[in-house]
């Protein structure tokens, strides 16, 4: 009998560990600001001397700036991660401004080390997530200036301006490295690129068809 609570206690405390080690480890020390030209390899970046920490390691200038949505899917992303501040390193949060064109996407993707929050600065978006398989269940929802909304961590997700003037959006991330995989990006413009025939079986439509959207990729 007691063994059995020992090896019951064993799996509650390895269960445990295994949800601390599916996030951002955390920190150990005041700070960790990121040496991208460290010699040690580590899951993050490794540290420089605090010592010689600055307050530009740990700032960014520049998120009020409007990103340029001149581009096939009119929308434009800019980071506030650890490669911008690398003050950020194993502190586990990051941000991004997202501005919109007129009926601009930010097309679906994923977050694989994040799950984010979404603010409506301006404007307003349909936004929504699309839940693991078998179920594939869409949950959106048209938000207005003020409205927020999460996407959790490695779900589909995507956010659309519903208007016809611009918007802004501001997202918080739980890592300072999220990842991003954008799905078209990654299936139709993987370098090599992915057999047009396996696609065609997969999509359920011919060659051509592949042929042409990998050729916008």
């Amino acid at each position: 009998m007691a063994s059995n609570f020992i090896l019951l206690g064993l799996g509650v405390l390895l269960a445990g560990c295994s949800l601390a080690l599916a996030s951002d480890s955390s920190p150990l020390q005041d700070f960790c600001v990121a040496n991208p030209n460290g010699p040690v390899l580590v899951n993050g970046m490794a540290c420089k001397d605090p010592k010689l920490a600055q307050a530009t390691d740990f700032s960014f200038t520049g998120l009020h700036m409007p990103g340029n949505t001149s581009n096939p899917v009119g929308s434009k992303v800019t980071p506030v991660n650890v490669a911008q501040i690398p003050g950020l390193n194993t502190l586990g949060i990051s941000l991004a401004r997202i501005d919109f064109a007129p009926w601009g996407v930010n097309p679906p993707h994923t977050h694989p080390r994040a799950t984010e929050i979404l603010t409506v600065i301006q404007g307003t978006l349909e936004v929504g997530f699309v839940t693991s398989n078998p179920e594939n269940r869409l949950i959106t929802k048209l938000l207005q200036k003020g409205d927020v909304f999460v996407f959790p961590v490695n779900l589909v997700h995507y956010q659309r301006n519903a208007g016809s003037v611009n918007a802004v959006a501001i997202v918080g991330l739980s890592s300072q490295n999220p990842g991003v995989i954008t799905l078209a990006n990654s299936v139709f413009g993987s370098k090599p690129a992915i057999a047009n025939d396996l696609l065609a079986k997969s999509f359920q439509t011919d060659t051509k068809t592949i042929d042409w959207i990998q050729s916008k990729f």
